[in-house]
């Protein structure tokens, strides 16, 4: 199967040398030191164990269009990072190609196929400008919810920390639901590259559930520096995190989801994960952009669309989001460093 990965960076390298192993024809799309390293090395995976695995024969380049037509693309830069290509994928596209959006938090396309009160509204956190979701045709796309963590540690080099679920499901019933072809053959395309990928029947109660995490864990870590097990086992920061997914319970109870799992139940998941520096600290460290309106400001933003207040979570958004404009307008990265 031909598969074009837009954002050959921490998840999206994790499945492309996967995917590429497995005998697919990938090719990779990337920019600067990574993609100078993947076309003279491959792409390099070090597995959680510490294998490793090398793709060499995968594609590569900065120009989405040079990728040719394909069956299956996927969007594995971070939400804010969409909007800026967007365009350019029509050159991706064939009349059945899928395309699989590999974004944390709220997606552009939450109301698209959706049905009820809210049908085809957008969500400006993710889609300030109406732009993505105006562009990419919903018909074209599947839900996923991505598991695994996973950091570049190099250019062109991926160490994958834990986890190997990618649950997939349509937006909606009238394009398959769990009998849907497509979202079979790409369920069974990650099983066979070696993930674990079921067929859910309603995709957007899974994102809550991982959102659950993201929207608490991400932020408090980037403020404190703390890893994931640091904040479960203080008693502070792991009843900030408990009001703080209480909140956005009661958002996701007005949109008709329910969680599988209660909320001591997944601060208990997290804290079993360990040292674990989550990507918005990751970001931090390394003076990237943090994500964080889509995996906080859309839900204060459907917070407010449905009617429910989220203090807790307006005043951890409103310094995690101080944070990132000064060290935007400062040009720094905030890293802890030993005391002499």
């Amino acid at each position: 199967m031909k598969i074009c990965v837009v954002g050959a960076g921490s998840i999206g390298g994790l499945l492309g040398v996967k995917l590429a192993l497995a005998g697919n024809d990938v090719t990779l799309i990337a920019r600067g030191a990574n993609l100078a390293a993947i076309r003279a090395n491959g792409m390099k995976l070090i597995m959680h164990d510490g294998q490793e695995l090398v793709a060499t024969d995968v594609k590569s380049t900065d120009r989405i269009a040079e990728a040719g037509v394909q069956d299956v693309v996927i969007l594995g830069m971070k939400a804010h990072q969409v909007e800026p290509v967007v365009d350019d994928l029509a050159a991706l596209l064939h009349a059945d190609t899928v395309i699989l959006p590999m974004q944390n938090g709220i997606p552009w396309w939450y109301f698209q196929r959706h049905g009820g009160l809210y049908e085809g509204k957008g969500v400006a956190s993710v889609d300030p400008n109406g732009k993505i979701a105006s562009t990419i045709d919903p018909k074209r796309l599947l839900g996923c919810v991505v598991y695994p963590a996973s950091e570049i540690v190099a250019p062109g080099v991926i160490h994958h920390i834990e986890g190997d679920r990618f649950p997939v499901g349509e937006l909606d019933a009238s394009m398959g639901g769990l009998d849907s072809e497509r979202v079979k053959r790409v369920s069974e395309l990650l099983t066979a590259a070696g993930f674990k990928s079921p067929i859910l029947p309603s995709v957007r109660s899974e994102i809550w559930l991982k959102l659950w995490g993201n929207l608490t864990f991400n932020p408090i870590s980037a403020l404190t520096h703390s890893t994931l097990v640091d904040i479960c086992q203080y008693p502070l920061t792991r009843d900030l995190a408990r009001n703080m997914m209480k909140e956005a319970q009661d958002v996701a109870a007005k949109l008709g989801v329910a969680f599988r799992v209660d909320i001591e139940r997944r601060i208990a998941g997290a804290e079993k994960v360990g040292k674990h520096k989550t990507s918005m600290l990751q970001d931090v460290e390394s003076g990237r952009d943090p994500e964080i309106d889509a995996l906080v400001g859309a839900v204060i933003e459907l917070g407010n669309r449905v009617g429910v207040p989220v203090p807790h979570i307006e005043a951890v958004y409103a310094m995690v989001k101080l944070l990132g404009r000064t060290m935007k307008e400062e040009k720094l990265y905030i890293k802890g460093h030993p005391i002499p």
